[in-house]
């Protein structure tokens, strides 16, 4: 098959090949042929020299998402059964594969495609218009792949509903994709059991990304008075009170999310007395809480910064939020910090931790460093797949 050319500017795309797997649209001096957006390109330098191929649409200022590097491959059934059965074996490597990301877009060279796998269900994400055409075509193989190692899928639910959507110039949405299911999914996590609701619940339905930071806290939890905020489904909490926590205290803005949680901790203790749960605002929560009254917190707040042009702004509010935090504090306490946005580099999350210390006057060391889980790699080549960002500090 023919397919269009995209001829890059001298001096251009630097990044991209030195093993980069996007092209911007100001990098590109031309296209020759006819194509239309979503269509597999073939991309040469200035000199003409052949770089891959890739999806070009021209409503993203990512103009070109690569598929592969090879001029003769071809981007078929076979190159995507290769991909998904290439992904499947990393996570059954590296990851408990009961409920995990199965597929990492661009970290799994398959760009802009996320599936998130809870028990028995999988979850879909298609986010660039190209993938998007290959989607029913993807979920079929990977169903296959599994059934290959015994495991039945009873459902998938797509979960395209994110903006990015519309910068490739398609329309949000989500729904079945086949047959209707329960889509109030029971997963196990380390042996702690949760409710996921793939159809309304944030992003996927659940946070996975949390999954090894939260056996940290498990571990650091004994005898203290937690404090989760931003609780959404309860995950730091569940795992609080499994470790010891004398008390814990969950908060969200969402009166559904903390039914949510309240749900996941009676799964897993029944009737609690060491849990309350509160819908209140997390600013206003902290500043009305008493000083000293917890001496384990947990700041899991939504993206500050959904685009660049957000950043400064996020930073001032992640030096906000974790100064409320520190100054109610006591001595010898520990604060659990994140940030999931994509934005926000690890070094300016960390300079805006670093002012809210020395605003606060407390002394602070850092216990460990965190970061997404095997199951969400980073592609060496493709920084921008690194999103979640977070500190355990020690509270003088």
């Amino acid at each position: 098959m023919e397919h269009a050319v995209v001829n890059l500017k001298k001096g251009e795309g630097r990044f991209f090949k030195a093993g980069g797997l996007w092209i911007y649209d100001n990098e590109i001096a031309s296209v020759t042929g006819g194509f239309a957006d979503g269509d597999l390109v073939l991309v040469r330098d200035f000199d003409g020299y052949c770089l891959g191929r890739g999806f070009i649409n021209t409503h993203s200022k990512i103009r070109i998402r690569m598929m592969t590097r090879r001029k003769d491959q071809e981007i078929d059934e076979s190159f995507l059964r290769m991909r998904l059965q290439n992904a499947w074996e990393y996570r059954k490597r590296t990851a408990d594969t009961d409920s995990c990301r199965l597929v990492f877009g661009e970290a799994d060279f398959l760009p802009g495609f996320v599936v998130d796998k809870f028990s028995d269900v999988l979850v879909v994400q298609s986010l660039a218009l190209g993938i998007d055409r290959m989607k029913e075509t993807l979920i079929r193989l990977l169903k296959e792949i599994l059934a290959g190692d015994g495991i039945t899928i009873r459902g998938v639910y797509e979960r395209s509903d994110a903006k990015e959507r519309e910068k490739e110039g398609m329309e949000r949405r989500k729904g079945f994709l086949g047959e209707a299911f329960d889509t109030q999914v029971e997963i196990q996590e380390n042996g702690v059991r949760y409710l996921v609701d793939v159809q309304d619940g944030q992003k996927t339905g659940f946070f996975v990304d949390q999954r090894e930071n939260r056996r940290l806290l498990e571990s650091l939890a004994d005898g203290r008075k937690v404090l989760n905020m931003f609780c959404y489904t309860g995950g730091f909490s569940v795992y609080a009170l499994r470790g010891g926590a004398e008390l814990v205290h969950s908060v969200d803005s969402s009166a559904k999310a903390v039914a949510l949680t309240d749900a996941n901790v009676s799964l897993n203790f029944g009737e609690c007395r060491r849990h309350a749960s509160y819908a209140v605002d997390a600013f206003k929560y902290l500043s009305e809480m008493p000083d000293g009254a917890y001496d384990l917190v947990v700041l899991d707040p939504p993206a500050f910064a959904k685009h660049r042009g957000a950043i400064k702004n996020a930073l001032r509010g992640y030096q906000r939020l974790n100064a409320r935090a520190m100054e109610k504090m006591p001595k010898g306490s520990v604060l659990f910090t994140f940030s999931c946005s994509q934005a926000i580099s690890k070094d300016q999350f960390r300079l805006a931790v670093f002012s809210a210390a020395a605003q606060t006057g407390r002394r602070v060391r850092i216990l460990h460093q965190m970061t997404q889980p095997s199951d969400h790699p980073i592609n060496i080549y493709h920084p921008e797949g690194e999103y979640l960002k977070g500190l355990i500090l020690y509270i003088e």
